[in-house]
Order: structure tokens, then C-alpha cells, then sequence
């Protein structure tokens, strides 16, 4: 092959404590796609953040085209030719995309924005590329496909011919992320090269050209997308056999746990955004709640949790009405809650974490006597869950903002399922985790569904849908639009329902 257009030549990177990058060797060919895996806390991140900018290391260097560089910041890297689509996009909602391209490199005549020349450009851009976005249109309008899609076009924008892509079908539906391939495919027919970062085993077999791996910091090996599986895949991640599949018996369902009649939701704006929502939910089954993200979702779980007041309808758990209810009422009738935003929902990131494990507990016996708080109860509990949940370190005392993403979901799991429960919500259990912390987060799911609990799996991963729910309900624009026994949700069906067709 020709010179790489991009080299990592021993890239080391510390931070106290913590060797995050451990002379980690990188390269990326004119045209093709590199995937880069690994477990949360592999160093990917890290790696990305070098070569954006965003860090500087400590050994090592950076080649762009044969050639050693210095990257201080961003804007070297974009002068470079780097681009960077992150999984959370930049973009100001009120903005039109003209208006999010030309964001920090505008084109101006004296004091006077020349939003007509960045126009015609977007729109050079687009049809090149095949991208098909409206320069006029306000972001806040635009679907997160399309959205994702203003973030490529910021990247050619600026003139990259590397583009990394993080995590970048997190929030696709299936047809989007057919969408996002073929416009890849076009990226790389003119002359730009890829680094996918993705957890999605599947989708990196069939995008990439080249694998890279690392685990704790290091290169752990390459990968050739041709021969391998994800079963191989996995275990060159975590360093041993990973279960992929869903191993579960048919499920056996009970009494009606929860029920939903016409409930309405708003959002802050006082806009409904759960429209009229009724459903059933059984003990012994999970029921895969399916959507993009953005649908309302995450509004009907806060209602369901108590975190938001319902403006109309009812919810009647094991026959309690608790439309309206508080967080403690509720979750004192047997409802655990494993949030979608784990940092600002799920925990104390100052706080240790046996005590974290007992948010929701800590006034209750034994961990509590009166008014008194027993510390050494609040341990003792701590120490037998860290251990029966895996959880890395395992010091009780650490504050739980430590750990990583995994380790602080183990945490969550651990805490809401170690009391009696008869409804478990768990909404994106799993997102951003890599697939041993899966593993472990969907064994759980499947123990207390055979438990005889009434589960919520709300994910906008379809696979992770498919693999657990025992019947599927599809949510789209705030409407439950369909429910689907298992044995009739395929890939398909279940991702047209979520891009709202019936057809």
C-alpha cells in the first residue's frame, strides 16, 4: 500500500494513576475504514482525543500523509485534515444547518456574514456526497439521521479527508444506519479514509476494512473484518469467551402488573409528548419498549417512575393507582428504576459507593436505626453486593464517579435489585457499555424476568430489543403504534414501525 494517511507511532498518555495509552501503534490507509474496539476504559477515547487535539501525549507521535505533526488543539487537527463526528452531535438547535456549518469558520465581507457563499458550498457538499440535507432547514426540525448527517458535512466543510466517526449509529434506526453506510461508501469513492469506533460488532464486520483492538490501553491485536466473527472479536476485547446470544427459556407470564389508560405526558415546554399511551405489562415477561430516541420515551418512563406528573390518564400498579405518585411511593411498591442517564440520574458521582448503594434504602432497617444511620450495616451490604455484582475495584469506599461506565451501571444494577421488586424499568441499560458489562446487564434482565418480574427493556438498540423482549411495543411520536409478539418483530417490521410506518 501507499504511505498511510494516518500513523499513531507509540502514543503513550498519562493521567494520575491511570496509563490510559501504552505505546499504542495506529494506521489508516487512503479510502478504506479502520475499526477500533475495545472494552469502556480500553483507551479509545483517550487515543481519538490525541489525535483530535483535545490531548497532548506524552511519547509518541502523529503522521498525517508521511509526515510528523503537532497537534495543540482542534483546529491543528482540522488544518490537518481531521474531522471528528462525536456520538453527542455539536450542534445549536436554533440554528439553521447553513448557520451550524459556518460556526466557527465564517466567511464574511468586512463586518457582514456571507451565509449565501457557505450555502451554495453546503449544497456542493451534499449532492456530492449524497447527503441530501436542507441548508435552510433549523436543526431543531431535522431527524437525528439528518442531523448526524450536518455533522459529516461540517467535517467536509473544513476540507477533512480523515474522518472519525464515534459511536455514530447509537441513535439510528435500521434504515438509517443503511442511510449512514451508503454515504460512507461515497466518502470513501472520493478519497476519504474512516476511523469507525463503534460497540456494534456486527456493524464494524460489515463496514470495515481493517480492525484494530485494544484492551487495558494496549493494542491487544488486528483484526481482518473477512475472517472474523463477532464471537472473535469479543474475546480479543475482553481477554476471554463472551456470550453473545441471549440464552433465555420461553416466558411464562403472570398477573398484570402494570396498567397505562390514555395517559398523557408534557414535556418542559408544557407540549404533550406522550400521547394518549395505553398498555399492559405483565410479571414474567419483558416488554421491549422500541423507538428513536426522542419519541417519548424517556417522558413516559419519568411518569411511570414518578419523576414527572402525567397531565391525563391513569397508572395502576398491582392494582394501586399511582398516576402522579411520588419517586418513594412508587418505588416502595416494588418498582426499580435503572435511568437512562446513569451520571446525572443513577447516582452521587461524589459519594462513596456503599452509599450510593443504598440511595433509595438508606432510612429503612437494617440501615437504618430511627433517625441514626448505621455505616457499618450500609458496609456489610456494600461488600456483599460489589462482590456478587462483579463490581471493578471492588473498594466500598471509593467514590463511585472512579469507576467507569460499566462499573457504575454494575452499581445502579446491583442497588435497585437487591430488594424485593415486582416492576423493573430499565431504560439504555446498556448504552455506551462494552460487551462483557452487556453480558452481565442482560443475565440480570433475563433472572428477574424469570423471577416472575414485570420488566421494561426501553433501548433504542433494536438487536438488544430483539434478543430479550418476549413481545415488542414501538413508540413513535409519542404514540405506542404497534405491539408485537416476538415470534413477529423482525429487524424490519420493528424498524419501520420506529421510522413511524405501519406498511
Amino acid at each position: 500500500m501507499n504511505v498511510p494517511v494516518l500513523e499513531v507511532r507509540g502514543i503513550t498518555k498519562r493521567f494520575p494513576g491511570i496509563l490510559a495509552n501504552d505505546h499504542i501503534d495506529l494506521t489508516l490507509h487512503k479510502g478504506r475504514v479502520l475499526g477500533l474496539l475495545g472494552e469502556n476504559g480500553a483507551g479509545k477515547s483517550t487515543l481519538m482525543n490525541l489525535i483530535y487535539g483535545l490531548y497532548q501525549p506524552d511519547e509518541g507521535e502523529i503522521r498525517v500523509n508521511g509526515q510528523a505533526i503537532q497537534i495543540h488543539n482542534p483546529r491543528d487537527a482540522i488544518q490537518a485534515g481531521i474531522g471528528m463526528v462525536h456520538q453527542h452531535f455539536q450542534l445549536v438547535d436554533v440554528l439553521t444547518v447553513t448557520e451550524n456549518v459556518m460556526l466557527g469558520n465564517e466567511s464574511t465581507t468586512g463586518p457582514f456574514l456571507r451565509r449565501s457563499v457557505a450555502r451554495a458550498r453546503i449544497e456542493e457538499i451534499s449532492k456530492r456526497y449524497q447527503l441530501n440535507v436542507n441548508p435552510d432547514a433549523l436543526v431543531r426540525d431535522l431527524p437525528v439521521g439528518i442531523q448526524q448527517r450536518v455533522e459529516i458535512i461540517k467535517a467536509l466543510y473544513r476540507n477533512c479527508d480523515i474522518l472519525i466517526l464515534d459511536e455514530p449509529t447509537a441513535v439510528l434506526t435500521p434504515q438509517e444506519i443503511e442511510g449512514l453506510f451508503a454515504i460512507m461508501r461515497t466518502l470513501l469513492e472520493r478519497g476519504v479514509s474512516i476511523i469507525f469506533i463503534s460497540h456494534k460488532l456486527k456493524e464494524v464486520l460489515e463496514i470495515c476494512d481493517d480492525i484494530t483492538v485494544l484492551r487495558r490501553g494496549k493494542v491487544a491485536g488486528q483484526a481482518d473484518p473477512q475472517t472474523s466473527t463477532p464471537q472473535t472479536l469479543a474475546s480479543l476485547m475482553v481477554g476471554r469467551d463472551v456470550l453473545l446470544e441471549v440464552a433465555k427459556a420461553p416466558a411464562t407470564r403472570g398477573e398484570t402488573v402494570l396498567s397505562l389508560h390514555d395517559l398523557v405526558v408534557q414535556d418542559e415546554r408544557a407540549v404533550p409528548v406522550v400521547k394518549g399511551v395505553s398498555l399492559e405489562v405483565y410479571g414474567g415477561e419483558i416488554l421491549g419498549l422500541a423507538g428513536v430516541q426522542g419519541n417519548g420515551q424517556t417522558e413516559l418512563v419519568e411518569a411511570l417512575t414518578g419523576l414527572r406528573r402525567p397531565v391525563a390518564g391513569r397508572v395502576r400498579l398491582l392494582g394501586h393507582d399511582i398516576t402522579g405518585a411520588s419517586p418513594r411511593t412508587i418505588t416502595a411498591l416494588g418498582t426499580a428504576h435503572i435511568p437512562e442517564d446513569r451520571q446525572k440520574m443513577g447516582m452521587v458521582k461524589p459519594f462513596q459507593i456503599m452509599k450510593n448503594l443504598v440511595l433509595n434504602t438508606y432510612y429503612q432497617s437494617p440501615f437504618a436505626r430511627g433517625l441514626l444511620v448505621d455505616d457499618g450495616a450500609i458496609a456489610a451490604s456494600a461488600r456483599d453486593l460489589v462482590a456478587q455484582y462483579d463490581v471493578r475495584p471492588p473498594n466500598i469506599y471509593n467514590n463511585i464517579g472512579s469507576l467507569s461506565g460499566g462499573n457504575q451501571q454494575k452499581v445502579i444494577v446491583a442497588r435497585e435489585l437487591s430488594r424485593p421488586v415486582r416492576l423493573l424499568i430499565a431504560a439504555q441499560p446498556t448504552r455506551g457499555l462494552d460487551v462483557g458489562s452487556i453480558e452481565f446487564i442482560h443475565r440480570q434482565l433475563i433472572r428477574m424476568r424469570d423471577a416472575g418480574v414485570a420488566v421494561i427493556l426501553v433501548s433504542s438498540e433494536l438487536d438488544e430489543i430483539l434478543s430479550l423482549a418476549d413481545r415488542v411495543a414501538v413508540m413513535f411520536d409519542g404514540h405506542i403504534i404497534d405491539v408485537l409478539p416476538i415470534e413477529q418483530a423482525d429487524r424490519n417490521t420493528v424498524g419501520l414501525r420506529m421510522a413511524g410506518s405501519l406498511g
